[in-house]
């Protein structure tokens, strides 16, 4: 005698996925989950050093724009992150895993670095500072090339390759730091902080970042345009969706990824320039401090649109920043600020998931017989 069927059970929550949605509910989702990592990082705060959270959240907002100093040191963050987050897009709008920004920018200071060493006895100011950009470009350029060619015309890994990348500028920045580093093993190209300042960036209304930031300014405008309104970016996009339909509707596709890959490292090697030239007036292996990984982050979490990474620099910035002071001053390690950062991170780029996705709970059986 055959058994019954047994009745499959449904399960306890399913996923549906959302229609559009409005601005402002997107926004009002956002915001809750930003407000829901303040409330996890009070409490983790709190079970840590007993402090009360508000008092925590005073303190990190004093660390990031507490005095005149702290807010320029903030701008000038966001400056530098923003300039390799609209570098790595175009490269990531396509879908080419550039993971190797890091190495890109590293190349485009050392370059910055050598032409303040070697010429600045033979070129006028204004010369120097044109081949200081052009020569940063180029080896950004270059760096971003030589994985773009290998992936266009045999597809191999770009994640990978642009990873290996990374640590091999790394060693040929290092290679140059000890041989130009005074005093000897020192690791940093600080003979460049030993001359009349040629190849720094001038003050602008007494500011030393200034120009910095209306330079990032400028890139992210320009990228914006020629992202959302331009020709090339109409390709960049097509062969995001699709390599077939590229192909298909007469996109050369290799050329395209070529084309992309080397404006990405020419922005990488314009941000190692920048670097050299305006912020550390040196260079080191460590000089672009994991802001080539974040920026991947800020590019992702802004949905590859370059206005909207401003404000994403600024909070990722904002948080880094208020996290380390609270951890200086509750005499905590400073890795608990890195972890108060990743909850707060955690938190909105999860806040995606549910503007995107909507979860449906099982119904409660008893409710749908007496219904």
């Amino acid at each position: 005698m055959a058994k019954p069927a047994s009745k499959s059970k449904e399960p306890l929550f399913h996923i549906v996925k959302r229609g559009a949605v409005p601005a402002w509910k997107a926004l009002l989702i956002r915001a809750g989950s930003i407000f829901a990592a303040l409330i996890a990082c009070g409490l983790l705060t709190f079970f840590l050093t007993g402090q009360n959270p508000i008092e925590v959240y005073i303190t990190m907002i004093e660390g990031a724009i507490g005095t005149p100093r702290r807010i320029w040191s903030l701008l000038q963050g966001i400056a530098l992150l923003l300039c390799v987050s609209i570098a790595v897009t175009p490269a990531f709008k396509m879908k080419f895993w550039n993971i190797g920004a890091e190495g890109q920018v590293l190349m485009g200071g050392l370059a910055a670095a050598l032409c303040m060493i070697t010429l600045t006895d033979v070129l006028s100011p204004p010369l120097l500072m044109v081949a200081m950009v052009v020569s940063s470009i180029v080896c950004g350029a270059i760096w971003g090339l030589v994985p773009a060619f290998f992936k266009a015309h045999w597809n191999t890994n770009e994640t990978l390759f642009t990873l290996m990348m990374n640590y091999i500028a790394m060693q040929i920045v290092k290679y140059f730091a000890y041989k130009y580093s005074v005093p000897k093993g020192t690791g940093s190209i600080n003979i460049i902080n030993n001359i009349n300042h040629e190849g720094w960036f001038p003050s602008i209304l007494g500011q030393e970042y200034l120009l910095n930031i209306l330079i990032v300014l400028a890139l992210t405008v320009f990228m914006y345009i020629y992202l959302k309104h331009s020709k090339h970016g109409y390709e960049i996009s097509v062969v995001g969706e699709s390599e077939n339909t590229a192909r298909y509707i007469g996109i050369n596709v290799k050329k395209v990824i070529i084309r992309t890959v080397l404006i990405s490292g020419a922005l990488c090697g314009i941000m190692g320039w920048i670097l050299a030239a305006g912020t550390d007036h040196s260079i080191t292996s460590s000089a672009v401090g994991g802001n080539g990984f974040t920026a991947i982050m800020v590019s992702w979490m802004s949905k590859f649109n370059p206005i909207t990474m401003i404000f994403s620099s600024l909070l990722v910035c904002f948080l880094q920043k208020g996290a380390g002071e609270i951890a200086s001053n509750l005499g905590l390690n400073s890795s608990v600020g890195e972890v108060l950062t990743g909850i707060m991170i955690l938190f909105i780029i999860s806040s995606d998931f549910f503007v995107n996705y909507q979860i449906h709970f099982r119904k409660n059986e008893r409710k749908e017989k007496d219904a």
